[in-house]
C-alpha cells in the first residue's frame, strides 16, 4: 500500500473529520506519513519499578506496585479532592485526585495489586502522586518498557488525543507501514555509518523495546534530515558558480595601492591580509562571488569590506554596503569618508531620512557612475535606485534582512553583483554549515594590534555605589561611559531598570556642570538620535545613557566604560555585541553587567560566561545551547529550517558527519549517475522541486 503516508487523516479509526480538522491546524497533521512523523520528544522508562522508599526529589516520572488501603473524600464544591493510601511494603504514598472524582472512586478497589505511574510530589513533607495512571494487575501481562510522550496542545487534548490518544492512533498505522516508506539512503552511506533502514527507524521510534533501539532509530532519522539539508546546500553551492557569472576585477589600481601605502590607519592583520586574498581570488574566478565574512567585534571587518569595494571601484565598479539601521548605516558612511579622505572617490549616504533634494542628487550620480560607493539601510532596495554598474554588494549583518528583499540588490545589473555578508555575531561551526552552507565563509579571528581584552565584572544592585564611584574615576581620567538599559518605557509587570529612571539616577548622581550626559534610545527622531550621538562622539558629554539602539555601529575610542543595566534581560550574543562598543582605543576598557540578586540558571550561566570570555566565538557556542538556533540567527533565519527531530544545539556532531557524506558524494557522482545513488537522486529532486529557488540569493 505505497500511498499509505498521503492517506487523508480523517480516514485513521477513532480520527472523523473534526478531530482531523484539528490535528490540522494544531499540528499540521493532515495525512498518515505527517503522524508518523510527529516524534516523541521523550521517553518514560517503565521497564522498572521504583520503591517508595527510594522516592527522590529528582525524579520526573515513577512506576509503582502495590496495594490501596484506604480511600477518602474530602472539601466540598469546587474544592473536593480523592485521596488513597498506597503501599508497597517499603512505603506508603498519597494518591491524589481533584476531577471525576465519582468515576475514579467507583473504579478503586481496596486490596488489589494495582501499577501506579505518575510525577512525585512533595506537600506538607509527604510523598504524593496527583492523578496517577494506573493499571489493576491481572492474569494479563502488563505492558512495560519505554513508553513515548508527544507534543500535543490543549485543544487536543480536550477531545482525546493528548500524548497517549496520539500514540494510540501511530499504534494503528505501525503494522500496515509495509514497503510504504522506501529507503532514501545509498547501501554505502547506511553500512559506512551503521545506520538502521528507514522502515526499521519509523518502527522503532514510535515503539522501542529498548534504550539501543530509540537511539539507532532517533540516529538513522536525524542523520537523513540533516544528509539532505547539506545535500541541497551543496547543489544549490555548485549550480549557482556555473549558472551564474561573475564580473571580473582583474586589476588591483590606484585606489586600492594608494589606500594600502599611504592611507592604513593601521597595519593588517595576518587574518585580514587572508580574508582580502581569498576574496581577490574569487574576483579572479570568473564565477560569482558569495561570501560570508565572520569576524568578532573590533577585528576590522569594515575595512576589509572597504579594501574589496576600492578593487571593485579600481575595475570600473560601483559598490554599495548595506546596513539594517540608520546609526550604522551613518557609522559607516562617516568610517568610510574618513579612510579615504585623500583619495579621488565618491561616497554617499541613502537612509530612509534622506531628504528629496538630495536623494535626486544621489540618483542621478548613481545613474552617471559619479558615485563609486553608496551607503544605505534598505532605502537602497528601493526600485528607483538604479547604478550605471554595480559590481559589489556588501550586506552587514544580513540576517536582519529578508531573502526576497536581499534578492532585489540582484536586479541592479545585468549579471549579479558580487556578495559580501558581514557579521559580528560569531557563528558556531555546526549553525554557519547549516544557516550558510552554500556560501564561501571567511574567518577574521584576530584583532588588531594594540588592543587590550576587556575586563568584564559581574555587580549586583547591592553594588551600585561602588560602580558609580568606579564611573567617575573613569570619568577623571578623560574617560567616557555608556550606560546601557534593556526598556523604555516602566513596565508594570517587569521589575526592571528602564530608560528614563536610568536617565534621572544617572543625571542625580552624576550632576552638571560637572558631568555632562546624552540620552538615545529607539524612539527617537533620527535627527535628535544623531545629534546626541555626535555630542559624545565629540567628548560633549561624558556618560551616554541608552538602549541597545547602540549594540552597533558606535565608534569611539574614547569610551572605556559600558554598564549594562538589568543584564539578565539580555541574550549573550547582545551582551557581547555591547561590549564591544568599548575596548577601541589603547586605554584598559571595563564591561559591569548589573543584575538583580535573584537570576534563573540560565542567567547565571550567561554571566559567567561574559565575565570568564572575550571570545566571541566561545559566548556563541554557550548561546546556541542556551537559546537554540532560531534566537541566535534572527526570526528571519530561523524560518529555513524545518526541521522534525534534529536539534542544532546538540547534534553538531550529525550535522558535521551528514555534512562530509554528502561533500563525499558530490564529489564522486555530481549529477548522481551511479545506479548505487538512484534513491538519493529521487529523494534530492523531490525536496528540490518543493520549494522555491532561493539558493541563487546571498
Amino acid at each position: 500500500m505505497n500511498d499509505l503516508p498521503s492517506t487523508p487523516i480523517e480516514y485513521l479509526k477513532g480520527v472523523g473529520p473534526q478531530k482531523a480538522t484539528l490535528l490540522n491546524k494544531e499540528l499540521e497533521i493532515h495525512n498518515y506519513g505527517d503522524l508518523l512523523f510527529h516524534f516523541p520528544y521523550r521517553y518514560v522508562d517503565r521497564s522498572y519499578f521504583t520503591k517508595v522508599t527510594d522516592l527522590h526529589y529528582e525524579d520526573s516520572y515513577v512506576q509503582l506496585k502495590g496495594k490501596i488501603d484506604q480511600i477518602k473524600e474530602s472539601g466540598k464544591g469546587r474544592y473536593k479532592k480523592l485521596s488513597a493510601r498506597f503501599s508497597d511494603g517499603t512505603g506508603d504514598i498519597q494518591l491524589i485526585w481533584f476531577q471525576g472524582i465519582s468515576w475514579i472512586k467507583s473504579s478503586l478497589a481496596i486490596d488489589k495489586t494495582y501499577i501506579i505511574f505518575g510525577k512525585p510530589k512533595v506537600y506538607s513533607k509527604k510523598w504524593s502522586i496527583p492523578h496517577p495512571e494506573m493499571t489493576m494487575v491481572t492474569h494479563n501481562a502488563v505492558r512495560t518498557g519505554f513508553f513515548p510522550l508527544y507534543p500535543s496542545t490543549e485543544k487536543l487534548n480536550s477531545k482525546g488525543l493528548n500524548s497517549k490518544g496520539i500514540e494510540k492512533l501511530i499504534s494503528l498505522i505501525i503494522p500496515q507501514i509495509g514497503q510504504s516508506f522506501p529507503e532514501t539512503l545509498s547501501d554505502d552511506i547506511l553500512n559506512e555509518y551503521r545506520l538502521i533502514s528507514k522502515k526499521e527507524a519509523i518502527k522503532k521510534i514510535h515503539q522501542p523495546k529498548s534504550q539501543q533501539e530509540i537511539q539507532q532509530a532517533v540516529m538513522r532519522l536525524k542523520f537523513e534530515e540533516l544528509f539532505y539539508l547539506q545535500l541541497e546546500l551543496l547543489i544549490r553551492k555548485k549550480l549557482s558558480s556555473i549558472k551564474h557569472k561573475g564580473f571580473i576585477f582583474k586589476d588591483v589600481g590606484p585606489l586600492f595601492n594608494t589606500f594600502y601605502q599611504d592611507n592604513l590607519p593601521f597595519q593588517l592583520t595576518n587574518a585580514q591580509k587572508r580574508v582580502i586574498k581569498e576574496i581577490r581570488k574569487d574576483f579572479l574566478s570568473g564565477a560569482h562571488m558569495n561570501r560570508l565574512l565572520q569576524g568578532d567585534v573590533g577585528s576590522g571587518k569594515t575595512l576589509v569590506a572597504l579594501m574589496t569595494m576600492l578593487l571593485a571601484a579600481d575595475n570600473g565598479f560601483q559598490a554599495a554596503i548595506m546596513a539594517p539601521t540608520e546609526i550604522l548605516a551613518t557609522q559607516h558612511y562617516e568610517s568610510i569618508k574618513d579612510f579615504l579622505k585623500e583619495l579621488p572617490i565618491e561616497i554617499a549616504l541613502l537612509t530612509g531620512s534622506t531628504k528629496k533634494s538630495a536623494r535626486k542628487t544621489i540618483h542621478e550620480g548613481l545613474e552617471k557612475g559619479e558615485i563609486h560607493i553608496l551607503v544605505g539601510t534598505h532605502a537602497l532596495l528601493e526600485d528607483t535606485v538604479q547604478f550605471k554598474n554595480i559590481g559589489l554588494v556588501v550586506i552587514d549583518e544580513q540576517h536582519r534582512f529578508g531573502v526576497a528583499q536581499r534578492s532585489k540588490m540582484w536586479r541592479k545589473n545585468t549579471n549579479p553583483p558580487h556578495i559580501l555578508i558581514m557579521t559580528a555575531t560569531p557563528i558556531p561551526r555546526t549553525l554557519a554549515m547549516t544557516f550558510y552552507g552554500d556560501l564561501e565563509v571567511s574567518v577574521i579571528d584576530e584583532l588588531p594590534p594594540g588592543r587590550k581584552e576587556i575586563r568584564t565584572s559581574h555587580r549586583y544592585e547591592k553594588h551600585r555605589l561602588n560602580v558609580f564611584e568606579f564611573v567617575r574615576s573613569q570619568i577623571k581620567l578623560g574617560r567616557q561611559i555608556y550606560m546601557v538599559y534593556p526598556l523604555i518605557k516602566e513596565s508594570e509587570k517587569l521589575d526592571f531598570h528602564n530608560l528614563m529612571d536610568g536617565f534621572e539616577a544617572v543625571s542625580r548622581s552624576f550632576p552638571l556642570p560637572e558631568y555632562k550626559v546624552s540620552i538615545v534610545h529607539g524612539q527617537m527622531k533620527s535627527d535628535e538620535k544623531e545629534f546626541e550621538m555626535q555630542r559624545f562622539v565629540k567628548g560633549e558629554t561624558q556618560i551616554m545613557v541608552a538602549t541597545t539602539v547602540i549594540e552597533v555601529g558606535v565608534n569611539v575610542p574614547n569610551a572605556s566604560v559600558m554598564v549594562i543595566e538589568s543584564a539578565e534581560r539580555f541574550g549573550l550574543s547582545q551582551l557581547h555585541q555591547l561590549r564591544g562598543r568599548v575596548g577601541r582605543g589603547a586605554d584598559q576598557s571595563y564591561c559591569i553587567l548589573m543584575t538583580g540578586f535573584e537570576l534563573s540558571k540560565e542567567s547565571k550561566k550567561r554571566m559567567q560566561t561574559m565575565v570568564e570570555s572575550n571570545d566571541g566565538f566561545t559566548i556563541a557556542e554557550v548561546d546556541l545551547k542556551l537559546r537554540g538556533p532560531g534566537d541566535l540567527m534572527g526570526t528571519q533565519q530561523s524560518g529555513l529550517l524545518d526541521l522534525k527531530i534534529s536539534d542544532l544545539r546538540k547534534d553538531g556532531q550529525i550535522v558535521i558527519l551528514a555534512r562530509e557524506a554528502a561533500r563525499k558524494l558530490i564529489q564522486e557522482d555530481p549529477k548522481f549517475e551511479l545506479e548505487k545513488h538512484r534513491r538519493i537522486k529521487k529523494h534530492i529532486d523531490k525536496i528540490i522541486l518543493a520549494k522555491p529557488d532561493w539558493g541563487k540569493i546571498a
